[in-house]
């Protein structure tokens, strides 16, 4: 018997080094759906109005309460019923925010143009259901190495209530629609069977990646929020996204909540910015 207490002794004081070591665990892993570039341009695969239904009906399927669109209003009169689906997306529960009228690049933009551009955007949106006081940067440009730029626009965010609702995880899912995009308008072959993988093992990578470096940069486990476009492969794979994020531990989690975070009140300071929440800080 007592060598059987000092093995039980044994196995606690290593189960009690291991939590220590290791004290993160899957269910702090959690993670909000948003979309950009709102109404987007056609794709490859789907009308606008068939890629709106399928990503209201599976985001409905998968269990995502509340996803957000940043909204780029001046493109709404290029895309014909494009107010629709933006209503749609409200009806069914989703939120809007903004992401300036016409998605210019601040570090290529006249300070007050870029500024007028979110004031733009800002007027679209002021009084519209599901409306939330969140601004994201085109492109994730906030001035580049131009600190002046970055400075005023912080500033001008600030005095307007907005806040800088920054992806923490990111895979460039735009630069995988653009280049099949392109296959298929100028007829190469490619493999459709290989699309599901890869859109979902790159954004699953990403947001294990951008875990592990948010626990080191902030020393805690952050909410999250990965950045996709409102795309036809969005709308195609977002319910085997899901999925594969569920099973590495992932909780879906409203945007509501995740920019209630006090990470997102921070401000890096670095010598280029551009890019996520997590690379900046």
């Amino acid at each position: 018997m007592h060598f059987v207490r000092k093995l039980l002794s044994l196995i606690a004081l290593l189960s009690a080094s291991i939590a220590a070591a290791h004290p993160h665990e899957p269910s702090d892993k959690r993670i909000a759906i948003t979309f950009d570039d709102t109404p987007r341009h056609p794709g490859a695969f789907l009308s606008e109005e068939t890629r709106t239904d399928m990503l209201i009906g599976e985001l409905k399927e998968f269990g995502v309460e509340q996803a957000v669109f940043f909204v780029n209003p001046g493109k709404i009169s290029e895309r014909e019923g494009a107010m629709a689906r933006i209503d749609a997306y409200v009806a069914a529960g989703h939120v809007l925010a903004n992401h300036t009228a016409n998605h210019p690049r601040l570090s290529q933009t006249d300070t007050a143009e870029y500024i007028a551009d979110i004031d733009a955007a800002a007027s679209w949106l002021e009084g519209r259901e599901g409306t939330r006081p969140w601004f994201r940067f085109p492109y994730l440009d906030e001035g580049r190495a131009d600190k002046e730029k970055r400075d005023a626009v912080r500033e001008a965010l600030a005095a307007r209530g907005l806040l800088n609702a920054s992806p923490t995880i990111d895979a460039s899912d735009w630069w995988i629609d653009g280049a099949i995009s392109r296959t298929v308008r100028e007829g190469m072959p490619y493999r459709a069977s290989a699309l599901p993988d890869l859109f979902v093992r790159v954004h699953v990578e990403a947001a294990e990646f951008y875990h592990s470096l948010a626990l080191e940069t902030f020393e805690r486990p952050i909410t999250h929020n990965i950045l996709l476009h409102e795309t036809d492969l969005s709308a195609l794979f977002i319910g085997d996204l899901i999925i594969a994020l569920r099973e590495k531990g992932w909780t879906i989690v409203t945007a509501d909540e995740a920019f209630a975070d006090p990470a997102y009140l921070s401000t890096p300071y670095v010598p280029s910015a551009q890019g996520t929440l997590v690379e900046l800080a």
